[in-house]
């Protein structure tokens, strides 16, 4: 199947000519190996997690930097703690030299946590997501599939989900326990489960607690650890100063389509076209386009959902400064005005002048009062405006 090229290549040099460190984070299996080596083919490459390349700088990592004196790539950083300090040491020996080092974790900040403390001011992020639609020639597939590159490349459905249960079961019983996180395995994997059948509902710890016998604090950490690994969002409430009661409950996604279709049981687009979830999905995988695309730019734009408690919602807010764009997504081809009542409600209440629908594909059209009915690809104008 022909790929297209991945679209982080501007962002990445351009972060390369800022910071003599960058730091690519995202979930395992997105492609940041492949991506950093076809970027830079002749950086020195070590992987942290293969012992022979550890043991070359676990000894003394101020030595072997001094030694190669070359740009190199540090793939799973956050194996080695006592790697970060002797960074920040390399590094102010030459401050003004840019783009020697390349780091790739799959952790958050918070759990990398000598990143921010030991490289402040002295590292760039870039933060890289599976498959976006526009690096894939058939959405629909991306869709069912999800982006991890063997996942939606796999020939088969059976060996997307053969692929899938290796992938969590190595995730919980290995990468987990590497990071210093100590968890039962058992109920990681039904928290999983759980969430994917209220992924694009209200968070709600107490109500999953009570289903697997734990502390509302015990289901808060674990969503915490899977947000830091990049495999759940929770996305906040937008508030306001108004008379209307607002629910100040985030919501909760996946942010693979496939690994949620995977936790529902989901193998074919047969099995999707009947799922009670497959709005919910949509929505989810509509969601994290739309954020991927802002991310890879560099957009500094906050995102957030709008819900009152009588139940009027929108899917998506994004800010902007004083800017602030309410997004509402459907799966349904031809939305009416009836279909976005939530989305015309938000706008009379905070006094908008600019409204979106976003459905599948098709031409744009108006639904008056400033909403406007357009496609995923069609918002990269409204956004870059």
């Amino acid at each position: 199947m022909s790929l297209r090229a991945r679209h982080f290549r501007p962002r990445f040099q351009s972060l390369l000519r800022q910071f003599p460190i960058v730091c690519i984070l995202g979930p395992r299996q997105c492609g940041k190996t492949t991506f950093v080596k076809s970027v830079l083919p002749d950086w020195r490459y070590l992987d942290l997690e293969r012992p022979s390349d550890l043991i070359q700088v676990s000894e003394d990592p101020e030595d072997a930097l001094h030694r190669w004196q070359r740009h190199m790539i540090f793939d799973e950083a956050q194996r080695l703690p006592a790697l970060f300090p002797v960074l920040r040491s390399f590094v102010d020996e030459n401050r003004s030299k840019k783009g020697r080092i390349v780091l790739l974790g799959s952790a958050s900040p918070h759990l990398m946590r000598n990143t921010s403390e030991s490289l402040a001011g002295r590292v760039g992020f870039l933060d890289m997501t599976p498959f976006l639609a526009e690096e894939v020639p058939d959405r629909g597939r991306l869709w069912i599939r999800g982006g991890f590159p063997e996942a939606y490349l796999q020939n088969s459905d059976s060996r997307r989900t053969d692929w899938f249960e290796a992938y969590t079961r190595t995730f919980i019983e290995r990468d987990l326990h590497q990071l210093g996180i100590e968890v039962s395995p058992v109920q990681m994997r039904k928290l999983m489960s759980m969430l994917a059948h209220v992924h694009g509902g209200l968070w709600n710890a107490s109500e999953l607690a009570g289903s697997l016998g734990v502390s509302y604090h015990t289901v808060n950490r674990y969503v915490e650890i899977l947000e830091q690994t990049f495999l759940i969002r929770r996305l906040p409430p937008y508030f306001a100063n108004l008379s209307k009661r607002l629910v100040k409950s985030p919501k909760v996604y996946f942010r693979d389509s496939g690994l949620l279709h995977y936790f529902l049981g989901v193998a074919t687009k047969e099995d999707l076209d009947v799922h009670p979830k497959k709005g919910a999905s949509w929505e989810g995988f509509v969601l994290e386009q739309v954020l991927g695309w802002l991310s890879l730019r560099g957009a500094a734009m906050e995102a957030y959902f709008w819900r009152t408690g009588t139940g009027s919602e929108v899917d998506l807010m994004l800010k902007k400064g004083r800017r602030l764009i309410p997004i509402e997504i459907k799966r349904h081809s031809s939305p009416q005005k009836s279909d976005v009542t939530g989305l015309v409600s938000c706008m009379a209440d905070l006094g908008l002048k600019e409204g979106y629908v976003i459905r599948p594909g098709g031409e744009n059209y108006s639904l008056g009062g400033g909403v406007r009915v357009i496609t995923l690809n069609q918002l990269e104008s409204v956004l870059s405006a």
